[in-house]
């Protein structure tokens, strides 16, 4: 029985993005003709809504009705007008808990807020998110006040080495009361319960009437997990971690620094090859 995709998502950094951050003209052409062959393409992505507008605006989504997940899921906002359809925020006692865990353990905690990064101190991973994101970093002196006020998550930077154990006792000590994974090796994520980019991404779905079968998803890290388990057809970048390629339907013969995500596109879009 064959199916039509009707929805793709797509992960931004190491997926859609090369390493120099853009979008090839190739990948841009790709999905050009996917849009035209009726399909709806939606950016999922660890970013906040002001990191995502410039790749938004690039593949004219500015231009159009759609969607744009944000901040791995806890944030969805029409493409077009920036209006926001969807969030959840951590319970402020919980964040303040994993502040107080993290600092005791002498790491840095961030915070985004539109296109700010605050940082508890400054540290070298930080850094590295600003170049990726190009948000503004601000070093609060007192940002225990600001977690207090509520977040739509906290990110924990850091030696990957160091960030294992402490992902183990935020595991033990918070149990479900929060949604935990590692976007890149350095950098632990901390959501509120019951959010991320594959509930998100069926929320989209369903605000669009698009089954799940009709639904393809693309990424390469641990923050893609859940959407890649929730599509129809789940992709892992040939880059991405071992552990998504694990769990992924397919996994693609070229990495996101050689167009990846076109070969996708080509075979289960455009030459309607994808099949129940």
């Amino acid at each position: 029985m064959s199916l039509s995709v009707r929805l793709l998502a797509l992960d931004l950094d190491d997926t859609l993005l090369r390493s120099d951050l853009t979008i090839s003209f190739r990948t841009r052409n790709a999905i050009k003709k996917a849009e035209a062959a009726g399909v709806m393409v939606v950016l999922a992505s660890g970013r906040t809504p002001t990191a995502m507008g410039q790749y938004s605006r690039a593949l004219g989504m500015n231009k159009r009705s759609g969607y744009l997940i944000c901040n791995n899921g806890t944030l969805i906002s029409e493409s077009r007008t920036g209006t926001i359809v969807y969030e959840k925020t951590l319970n402020p006692e919980i964040a303040l808990l994993v502040y107080d865990l993290a600092n005791a353990e002498g790491f840095a905690v961030q915070i985004y807020d539109d296109d700010v990064m605050y940082v508890s101190r400054t540290n070298e991973y930080t850094d590295y998110d600003i170049k990726l994101t190009g948000l503004k970093q601000v070093v609060l002196d007192n940002f225990k006040a600001m977690v207090s006020l509520g977040c739509h998550k906290l990110l924990i930077p850091g030696d990957p080495m160091l960030l294992e154990p402490l992902e183990l006792i935020f595991r033990n000590c918070l149990d479900d009361s929060v949604t935990l994974f590692t976007s890149k090796p350095y950098f632990l994520e901390i959501l509120p319960p019951s959010a991320d980019k594959g509930i998100a991404l069926a929320k989209v779905a369903e605000l669009l009437d698009i089954k799940q079968e009709e639904v393809l998803a693309i990424g390469d890290s641990m923050n893609d997990e859940a959407m890649i388990r929730w599509a129809g057809l789940g992709v892992a970048m040939v880059n991405g971690d071992e552990r998504i390629k694990s769990i992924a339907s397919v996994i693609t013969e070229r990495s996101n620094d050689d167009d990846g995500v076109v070969d996708i596109i080509e075979e289960y879009i455009l030459n309607k090859a994808y099949s129940n």
